[in-house]
């Protein structure tokens, strides 16, 4: 069985930038880009990821729940991964997340640079894979088990996986908020042209929640004449 790819919770304003301007170790989404991720502070998800209690227990929270649920791997682009540019200067970077990142399953890592695979504490194993999104995908396949897999982003790595129409879900969580400038995820890209449809739109407390997936394409039967 072919795992499925799946974008899930992935939080664009509504003139569609993903990310701000200036990426850096203080602005991991860019300038104003923490706005765009004010849907997914507020709820029992992220509070649980982070060691709280409480949270709210909405629409937002359950389309966040959605997306952890069936995940056997991820892959992240290395802009994903920390703020590190060019060759890898040492080790000593292990991600945004401190000693236990809240994927619990094996992460392939888009990089031109190598670098040893990582073990983390709660079952996280980053790898570095340089040979491109077709090899990261198998390879995060083969390591999901039955489960699918999870592009996490960002807009970059997005971009390349849904150009070449690998992407079997897309849900976007659209806030109510304009970054003006930015990383935008669908600028020049015909999702319709590559089969892409809105499959459903659900109004949360702080976002839309739209679903693409990939048009059914139903063959034709052949008939048989006596």
């Amino acid at each position: 069985m072919v795992a499925n790819l799946r974008v899930q919770s992935f939080a664009i304003s509504i003139d569609g930038f993903g990310a701000g301007t200036n990426q850096d170790l203080h602005n991991p989404l860019g300038v104003g880009g923490a706005d765009l991720m004010e849907w997914f502070f507020h709820t029992r998800v992220w509070r649980r990821m982070h060691g709280h209690e409480g949270g709210e227990t909405g629409i937002d929270n359950s389309m966040a729940e959605q997306g952890f649920a069936g995940i056997g791997a991820w892959i992240l682009g290395r802009n994903m991964f920390g703020p590190v540019r060019g060759p890898w200067p040492d080790e000593s970077w292990k991600g945004w997340w401190g000693e236990e990142p809240p994927y619990h399953t094996p992460v392939f890592v888009l990089t031109h640079h190598p670098r040893a695979s990582l073990k983390m504490a709660g079952g996280t194993e980053f790898h570095f894979v340089t040979e491109g999104i077709y090899a990261a995908l198998q390879r995060a396949s083969a390591a999901a088990g039955s489960g699918d897999v999870r592009l996490g982003g960002g807009v970059s790595t997005i971009r390349q996986f849904l150009d070449a129409a690998l992407i079997d879900e897309l849900h976007l969580a659209i806030r109510p908020v304009l970054l003006g400038s930015g990383e935008h995820l669908l600028r020049g890209i015909d999702a319709r042209a590559s089969g892409y449809e809105c499959a459903k739109y659900v109004t949360g407390e702080r976002a839309m929640h739209v679903f693409l997936r990939k048009r059914l394409t139903i063959q034709p039967t052949s008939s048989v004449h006596a």
